[in-house]
């Protein structure tokens, strides 16, 4: 295999494979094609679990419907924040607690902590999706926990071939649970983390991923290398 011509990611978030993707646009809180579904629990039950005020960080977020329907089952000083590359298609409707930034998630830095942080498919569109896990580890509260959907066979080496085994290795070295049959990435608790790989750029090209939808390919190089 060889290597695709790669783009930076302010190429990519222009290509059409990025900007026009749908994932996530009017995603709800529960039900069929809800978020409760996809992360395999009630966003809105763990929250009302913690020990201090829920807040929730959503990154890729769409319009942030599933945030807005949280907001009415949680107590008034709950935070939830979403971002989005795109956003609403229009001006949000004002829902107290909730905070939907148009921004793209790879230069974004949270300015707090969250007891829950969430991708729904989100990583598929970006390109340096190893770096954004990594900062996003450091994002949560104590009893936090992060969520992501991630698929390896999307992570690649400058030869084209898959990275996904030992991309997977280190993830679980710094602490991160990977459950394969739904493609879920968990992580409890903040921490530093690093990861021995140096992003290179991504492909829109790559075709469908395991969800059926185009999505990106990201390549990298092992540090040392």
């Amino acid at each position: 295999m060889t290597t695709p011509q790669l783009l930076s990611d302010e190429e990519l978030e222009r290509s059409a494979v990025v900007a026009n993707n749908s994932m996530n646009r009017e995603r709800g809180l529960t039900g069929v094609n809800s978020y409760a579904r996809e992360l395999g629990f009630d966003p809105v039950a763990h929250l009302s679990a913690l020990s201090v005020s829920p807040s929730w960080l959503d990154l890729c977020s769409g319009e942030g419907r599933a945030l807005r329907e949280a907001a009415g089952r949680l107590p008034t000083a709950a935070v939830l924040t979403g971002i989005d590359l795109v956003g609403p298609p229009g001006p949000a409707p004002a829902t107290p607690g909730v905070e939907l930034v148009t921004a793209s998630v790879a230069g974004w830095a949270a300015p707090r902590a969250y007891g829950l942080i969430t991708c729904v498919h989100g990583l598929h569109y970006v390109g340096d999706r190893l770096g954004l896990l990594a900062r996003a580890a450091s994002w949560l509260t104590p009893e936090g926990l992060l969520v992501a959907h991630l698929d390896p066979d999307s992570i690649r080496w400058t030869d084209g071939t898959s990275a996904g085994r030992a991309v997977l290795a280190a993830l679980r070295a710094a602490g991160f649970t990977y459950i394969s049959r739904h493609h879920r990435l968990t992580l409890r608790g903040p921490r530093s983390v690093r990861l021995p790989f140096q992003y290179l750029g991504a492909d829109p090209h790559a075709g469908p991923n395991y969800s059926g939808q185009p999505a990106v390919a990201s390549f990298y190089r092992r540090l040392g290398s």
